[in-house]
């Protein structure tokens, strides 16, 4: 019983940190798109863009590459900003 609790606990944390961490790399994106495959699209003010995989970690996609968003739309994937995305997710579940 105890062990559950403590697991539950850990989920919970663990769900509030990526929470918190997404709204900042919403916050600094121009633009955020849904995508089909259930990833997520940053679009920042520099026009450069990168992608949030479904788990919620930033992903590399190649400059030029297709993306479909949920409305069906395509878009072109412009720059591949991941490593500003991965800070960006990273930034609240470190504590600071």
């Amino acid at each position: 019983m105890l062990k559950r609790s403590l697991v539950a606990i850990a989920l919970s944390a663990v769900t509030v940190f990526a929470v918190a961490a997404e709204i900042d790399a919403r916050e600094a994106a121009k633009q955020v798109i849904d995508l089909q495959d259930g990833s997520t699209l940053y679009v920042f003010k520099s026009g450069k863009m990168a992608v949030e995989n479904k788990l919620g970690r930033a992903a590399s996609t190649r400059p030029g590459t297709a993306l479909t968003a949920k409305d069906g739309s395509t878009i072109t994937m412009r720059g591949n900003e991941v490593a500003y995305l991965d800070s960006l997710l990273r930034e609240d579940s470190s504590g600071d």
